[in-house]
């Protein structure tokens, strides 16, 4: 599990362990932030480095070793 704090994520490279639709490369375009600022950020948009897809997904979600790896491997 890696340790990452959501405040720091914004432009940080990413690699998918199982790539889709021949997206392996990925980049934190944009943090999502809730529209009270005493919430919690939950929220990322990641960008497909070779298609520029962007997707939402959650920030937890790149704790999760078996499914991202943090810079480009």
């Amino acid at each position: 599990m890696n340790p990452l704090n959501p405040k720091k994520l914004l432009l940080t490279k990413w690699t998918a362990v199982i790539p889709v639709a021949k997206q392996k490369h990925f980049l934190v375009s944009r943090v999502i932030r809730p529209e009270s600022p005493t919430e919690p950020i939950e929220s990322v948009e990641i960008e497909a480095v070779f298609s520029k897809a962007t997707r939402i997904i959650p920030w937890r979600e790149l704790q999760d070793d078996s499914v991202w790896r943090q810079g480009w491997v």
